[in-house]
């Protein structure tokens, strides 16, 4: 069996935590990604190192950050414009 097609259907397949991070801080902004993901390092003085080093340390946040970004790449803009990570108070994904 071929490993050719190993994660060619994994939206995270090849993109650094940082790249995740600088797309999501561009998108919607420290303030937004604040309420979507209720952590203090995108709330409390912000910057993409302090939040690398919070992000690596912890699996829960990270992988709320990765699911926040595979929702971002794959769907469309407006779909997800109230979204907030599962247990933070707000809206699930549609869908």
């Amino acid at each position: 069996m071929s490993n050719s097609n190993y994660g060619r259907n994994d939206p995270l397949h090849g993109v650094t935590l940082k790249a995740v991070l600088v797309l999501l801080v561009g998108r919607y902004g420290w303030e937004t990604l604040g309420e979507k993901i209720a952590i203090n390092c995108f709330t409390n003085e912000p910057s993409i190192n302090s939040s690398l080093k919070f992000l690596r340390k912890t699996p829960w946040a990270r992988q709320q950050v990765e699911a926040l970004y595979v929702q971002t790449v794959s769907q469309p803009d407006a779909a997800y414009a109230n979204w907030q990570a599962p247990g933070a108070g707000g809206e699930t994904p549609p869908g």
